[in-house]
């Protein structure tokens, strides 16, 4: 496989097909170069979800080990309990948990600076990035973001950053459907009290469930 943990993905490489994308990895047993193709469709979206919620330097860290333990751990993958997309946001949210810690001081340094480009807006749900950007989100959404449960933060952030529906969060994070949706409900219901009564995942949440 030489050594794609270190080096960036082609320019204009897109995720690829979840059928396709299972077959690689079980032809990565007998061939484990193949598993360079799972590298090149998804480090880019993997790293940007890292880096959102850890910063750029542990984000990198997160997601290069989650290839890396992707790669170990092949042999188990079962594509009946998840697309490989979301294996990988699963291997990457229970990195990112060894750096709890981390992840709030940020949200909490965030709210400190106060408004950042949604500005004033950020009291209006239809304004506010529908994203949740741990990377780009200030004020009182980073606060109320570092307030959530680990859980809660968990299911919220794989809905926002890689819109996740309900069903991939549950094979992602191992957990029944139920409890996502119970998780999401709580970590909507305390942003919209942090935030004065809105509700900043408003746009994000349609079509997802």
């Amino acid at each position: 496989m030489g050594d794609p943990l270190t080096a960036d993905p082609p320019d204009g490489v897109r995720p690829i097909r979840t059928d396709d994308a299972a077959a690689v990895v079980r032809a990565s047993l007998d061939d484990p170069e193949r598993f360079g193709e799972i590298f090149d469709a998804y480090f880019a979206e993997i790293h940007g979800y890292a880096s959102r919620r850890l910063g750029p330097d542990a984000g990198a860290d997160v997601a290069s080990q989650t290839f890396l333990e992707a790669f170990r751990g092949r042999q188990r993958y079962d594509p009946s309990r998840a697309g490989v997309r979301t294996w990988l946001y699963g291997i990457a949210t229970k990195l990112v948990a060894k750096h709890r810690r981390s992840e709030v001081r940020g949200l909490r340094a965030r709210e400190r600076l106060g408004p950042g480009p949604v500005g004033a807006a950020e009291g209006h749900a239809d304004q506010v990035d529908a994203r949740v950007s741990a990377q780009g989100v200030r004020g009182r959404l980073a606060g109320a973001i570092a307030r959530l449960s680990a859980g809660e933060r968990d299911v919220l952030l794989l809905v926002a950053l890689a819109d996740l529906g309900h069903q991939e969060v549950a094979a992602a994070l191992g957990v029944p459907y139920g409890t996502v949706g119970s998780r999401l409900s709580r970590a909507r219901k305390k942003l919209r009290t942090s935030l004065g009564g809105t509700n900043p995942m408003r746009d994000l949440e349609n079509g997802h469930g």
